[in-house]
């Protein structure tokens, strides 16, 4: 599985980057918003940390206003995919940038007609939305290994990118299930690493240690 981080902040990208681990950055205008900053200048800026996929938002919500924002922001970068809305003008968009070769993210999906109607129209990610599912009482890992199967059913290239994670265990359960990627926030990055027996144990040895290092 590819582990994304879902953030624009440069200094949480160059942090998790130089664990060696970050196969790509996800970003959205509520994202960019919190940065405060230009959403081609700081793209460019995370290209430049990390070599994979960068996806950036279009804004508009018509598809032929989608095509002009999405031509532009794949000029960017070779990394960068164009991250478009899960709704019929955005459909007709993927299909455009498909054919023209330009790579593209499906997000805010939330049921499986609408990862294959993605998928179909060529979208090369789909992002369905897990924890925003669970806030509703509905399952959202269900949703994901539902993708899985009517993908491999039918051979779908499309890769499944496991989205609005909450917790550590999204993403455990994500990689058991067969999803592609996982994107989540920093904090989730650090829970994953972290383990009291891990600190405990590494408490253990030194301590032990302590008591032979003068004798080395």
């Amino acid at each position: 599985m590819q582990f994304f981080l879902d953030t624009a902040d440069i200094d949480s990208i160059k942090k998790y980057a130089s664990w060696g681990i970050v196969d790509g950055v996800t970003t959205n205008p509520s994202i960019i918003a919190k940065e405060g900053v230009n959403l081609e200048a700081r793209i460019k800026e995370i290209a430049e940390i990390v070599d994979g996929p960068i996806s950036a938002e279009v804004i508009a919500t018509d598809a032929e206003g989608m095509i002009k924002e999405g031509r532009k922001i794949a000029t960017w970068h070779e990394n960068v995919y164009v991250k478009v809305p899960m709704t019929s003008e955005g459909l007709k968009a993927v299909t455009v940038f498909s054919a023209e070769g330009i790579k593209t993210n499906v997000t805010l999906v939330f049921s499986v007609s609408q990862a294959v109607m993605a998928a179909k129209a060529g979208a090369t990610l789909v992002s369905p939305f897990l924890g925003r599912l669970d806030d509703i009482s509905e399952d959202g890992m269900q949703l994901i290994a539902d993708i899985v199967q009517v993908y491999e059913n039918y051979g779908f290239q499309t890769q499944i990118l496991a989205a609005s994670i909450r917790h550590p265990l999204h993403v455990v359960q994500a990689m058991k299930i067969g999803a592609d990627i996982a994107t989540m926030p920093p904090s989730i990055f650090d829970k994953l690493v972290a383990h009291p027996l891990t600190d405990k144990g590494l408490a253990a040895f030194l301590a032990d240690w302590e008591k032979v290092k003068d004798k080395q």
